[in-house]
This record gives C-alpha cells, structure tokens and sequence, in this order.
C-alpha cells in the first residue's frame, strides 16, 4: 500500500482546483522518477498527460492506434510549430519560404512547417534579419496531437504501434 510497485488511476485530477491539481500531478511524477513506480493513468486532461506521463498510448473503440513516448506524439504527427519573435523594429519583416508570418508592432509569429523549415534553420536566418528581444517557441498542444492521431487514426510507421513492453 505505501510503495506500491505499479499504481492504476482513472481521472486523477478530475474535480480538484488548480492549486491540488498541481501538488497530485508533481507527486504523481515524482514518486514515478524517485520511487520507479509505475503510474497507469487514464485521462482526458491533456495537462495529467504532459505532466505525469512518459509515454501515451491512444486507443479508440478497443483499438489500439498508438503506443509511443510522449515527446515523440508532437514530432511525428503535428510538423507545425509557433514561433514568436519579439523585435526592436516596429514593424519587423520577415521572409522566408514556406514560413506563414503574421505582423504586429514589435512582433513576429511564424507558422513554421517543421520538415520545410526546420526550427534550429529560422532562428539563424531570424537572427540575421531581424533585432530580437525575445523569442518563444511552442509546441503544438497535446490535446491537438490527439485529435489528429483520431482524426488520421494513427497511421505511422506500423512498428511504431507496437508496445515495447519489457521481456520477463
């Protein structure tokens, strides 16, 4: 009961405020990283997901669509990042191929394509063009990744789908 080696929970954080919310899923992910308990979570708060979680797995009508790293959902199935870029120009321009922009006074936000525009690629080619204060990258949210992994069901490469459970 009080080291347990695997710990099933359904909803975890349905119903509580922010403030528990916060101290369940840093409790939550720290008795997983210092104590090696495995933490089988079910949700749909995307936050428990990003904050507890390693690895997702999605299933839809019994069906098994994914069993990945968490990290890996937003790499493989959404290519699109945001990317602000906070300039010393008032009115700050920015081109680049099949990058979208949208201008406001002192301030860029790129919709970039990540396998036409890798990240790492608009940041120097930023840097050079432009006088920045500030930049932010962002992933796409989680709860976006789902619906298109519903939405597309789940159509990476077919070895991606299976569960790299551990021989015993």
């Amino acid at each position: 009961l009080h080291g347990p080696g695997v710990l099933l929970l359904d909803e975890p954080t349905i119903g509580l405020d922010v403030t528990a919310k916060a101290a369940l899923r840093d409790h939550l992910g720290e008795l997983s990283r210092a104590e090696g308990t495995t933490v089988l979570l079910t949700s749909h708060d995307t936050g428990d997901i990003e904050r507890i979680c390693d690895r997702v797995i999605v299933i839809d009508r019994g069906r098994l669509l994914l069993d990945a790293p968490l990290e890996s959902l937003r790499r493989d199935f959404l290519q699109r990042r945001s990317m602000v870029l906070v300039t010393s120009e008032e009115h700050p321009h920015f081109a680049m191929p099949g990058v979208a922009v949208a201008a406001e006074p002192y301030r860029l936000t790129l919709s970039l394509d990540t396998a036409l525009a890798p990240v790492e690629k608009e940041v120097a080619a930023a840097l050079t063009q432009l006088s920045l204060r500030d930049i932010v990258i962002e992933n796409p949210p989680l709860e976006d990744v789902i619906k298109a992994i519903y939405r597309q069901g789940a159509q990476p490469e077919p070895d991606r789908l299976k569960p790299e459970w551990p021989e015993t």
